[in-house]
């Protein structure tokens, strides 16, 4: 008798026909289910990067208002007020798919995600504060995104508003953490 005409339940009683006739439905389910279950581990993250790239993407909208905040400060030791003191349309009108408004205040570049962005971020405000060295303005200004700390020796000037909730804030935009001590 030859393999092909005997059934599956025959071959499988043998040791080498067992691996001839496929998988059984119990198997297939029990990957099945793996495979799910694997599936759930990593679909909760997927969300959360979702929102932390498209905050991303939106801050380049800041790019503009950066340049005039730091001009400033290399003139005159001083940091725009608002929009119309750094010759910048109003805040409302600084716009794009996820931010309803860039705003400076005091310097600092306030972020309002809207339109189209996630209700998990919508409304809320991201900052982008001027870290400057106080007694040299020809070194650069370094921007502070969110909670984060300034360079060493730098000091952020501007109030720090952002309202967005951490795990939605790129890397970069996170504060240090608590601070640990070594051992």
């Amino acid at each position: 008798m030859q393999p092909s005409s005997v059934s599956c339940n025959a071959l499988r009683r043998s040791t080498a026909g067992a691996a001839a006739c496929g998988f059984t439905l119990i198997e297939l389910l029990v990957v099945l289910a793996i495979v799910a279950i694997l599936a759930l581990f990593a679909l909760p993250g997927v969300p959360d990067k979702l929102i932390r790239d498209r905050i991303a993407e939106s801050v380049k909208l800041a790019d503009i208002v950066k340049p005039r905040v730091a001009q400033a400060w290399a003139d005159s030791g001083k940091l725009p007020v608002d929009n119309a003191a750094a010759g910048l349309p109003d805040a409302d009108k600084i716009v794009s798919e996820y931010v309803s408004s860039v705003a400076i205040e005091s310097g600092a570049i306030q972020v309002t995600f809207g339109n189209r962005a996630s209700p998990a971020i919508h409304g809320k405000v991201l900052s982008l504060r001027p870290g400057v060295v106080e007694d040299a303005r020809i070194v650069p200004v370094s921007w502070v995104c969110g909670d984060a700390d300034p360079p060493n020796k730098m000091i952020a000037r501007g109030l720090n508003k952002t309202s967005v909730p951490a795990r939605y804030l790129p890397l970069n935009c996170r504060g240090a953490g608590p601070a640990t001590s070594p051992p």
